[in-house]
């Protein structure tokens, strides 16, 4: 509750609020998807009434008069935007998905991206064949992007309960692939905020977090950077809080889901051997290495070729087919000037990757909002210079942003407490860097 707002909070509060309803008004007109625009009118509720919400508060602030009371909490407007651009969109794409529309080549009558149907056949084929993978060299006809499925094999597991329960009206709309993901994302929020033991959360965290247009339109229409992200928060809470086996267990989960989190690996290492020490890291890498081999080896031998195809030459646009990924962000747009265009956009993310690396060795991470700070900034990079990528990606780095500022909550109380002290040297330098 705000009894006494800041009006420099509540202006930027409102400025983030417009912009996201005009974002959302856009959608609604504009939107090549389905899922989008259903989205849009959805959300343009929820962020209109954050922003009157928010304008109210700004005019009471003003005139000396706060609002007290529910009325007068910032968290109002988040709520709001919750329930009218998550939840209810959510319920109604997953309804309006039981009349059959997957896998047509017509994103307007799409109810859900088509990750999320990759995904879920991934799990069938994993139940039938014992990977999810296709030779897509073997269908007896062209290959289609959606024969792909560019992930590692434990995205399969969101899509299981579809496959072992599915098949009725009831059964589809409860096992949806999307609410998997979205009671992914909440475990790990809740896991995360106890390891670091119930810290007061910022609305401004909320708002790059959760209020987004990104992170509220990822979490309706597809969902599962939402889950892998909050898998990739938690484990950075672990290996804060001293957990560096559990930290590195995780991780392998995360990486061998997406692999554009992999350069965690690095932070996270060296974060362990600054904080913990040399047996931490050795803990941290023996988790990972052995729980992401378990995970892929398996699969890998089930068929070689179809996993090398999927997972690695496809997202790196050398596959059969190229992957449709074009966002028109500088690294595409510097590639799409041709092969020099191309050699461009990787050696600049070459300088980038060089430049973070140097950061994180000369600036070693001692607590978790440093290190989220390098992993949002590593991620940002790898988003804008990669020739092929898609600008949802940008959800990562805003809500690990967002959980950065949930760290520095923790980690000031933490501080503050009597008899505990203050932070070591390198950690005050490291945190004000």
């Amino acid at each position: 509750m705000t009894k006494d707002p800041d009006r420099r909070r509540l202006t930027i509060d409102l400025v983030f609020y417009t912009g996201c309803l005009v974002y959302a008004v856009v959608n609604t007109a504009v939107a090549e998807f389905y899922g989008y625009r259903v989205w849009a009118n959805f959300a343009v509720a929820g962020y209109g009434l954050a922003v009157v919400h928010t304008g109210w508060l700004t005019l009471a602030a003003r005139r000396g008069k706060p609002l007290s009371g529910a009325l007068g909490s910032r968290w109002l407007g988040i709520g709001a935007i919750g329930l009218f651009a998550m939840i209810l969109p959510l319920g109604m794409l997953v309804i309006r998905r039981l009349t059959g529309v997957d896998w047509l080549i017509t994103p307007v009558s799409w109810a859900a991206q088509p990750e999320v149907w990759v995904i879920e056949r991934s799990a069938k084929l994993l139940l039938e064949n014992g990977t999810p993978y296709v030779d897509v060299t073997a269908l007896g006809r062209a290959v289609e992007v959606n024969d792909y499925t560019p992930y590692g094999p434990v995205m399969t597991v969101f899509g299981l309960p579809r496959a072992l329960f599915g098949g009725g009206p009831v059964a589809d709309a409860l096992t949806d692939a999307r609410w998997m993901f979205a009671l992914a994302a909440v475990a790990c929020v809740l896991l995360t905020l106890r390891l670091l033991k119930w810290p007061k959360i910022p609305v401004s965290a909320a708002q790059l977090a959760l209020a987004c247009p990104l992170t509220a339109l990822t979490w309706a229409v597809a969902g599962p950077d939402l889950a892998i992200v909050g898998l990739l928060v938690l484990s950075f809470a672990l290996a804060t809080t001293g957990r560096a086996i559990l930290s590195g267990l995780v991780l392998a989960l995360v990486v061998s889901a997406k692999l554009i989190v992999a350069p965690a690996i690095v932070v996270l290492g060296v974060l362990l051997i600054t904080r913990r020490g040399p047996r931490a890291l050795g803990g941290f890498a023996a988790a990972l290495v052995v729980t992401t081999l378990v995970l892929h080896v398996p699969v890998y031998l089930a068929g070689p070729k179809a996993f090398v195809e999927h997972v690695f030459r496809f997202p790196l646009g050398i596959g059969v087919i190229k992957s449709p990924a074009a966002s028109p962000l500088p690294g595409h747009l510097i590639a799409s000037l041709g092969p020099v265009g191309t050699a461009v956009s990787f050696a600049l993310l070459g300088i980038a990757a060089v430049a973070i690396l140097v950061w994180l060795l000369r600036r070693p991470p001692t607590t978790g909002s440093d290190a989220l700070l390098r992993m949002a900034a590593g991620l940002v990079a790898l988003i804008m210079l990669t020739p092929a990528t898609r600008y949802g990606y940008l959800v990562y780095p805003l809500v690990l942003l967002g959980a950065r500022l949930v760290f520095l909550a923790a980690e000031t109380r933490e501080t503050a407490v009597p008899g505990k002290g203050t932070a070591p040297p390198a950690q005050q330098s490291a945190t004000s860097s």
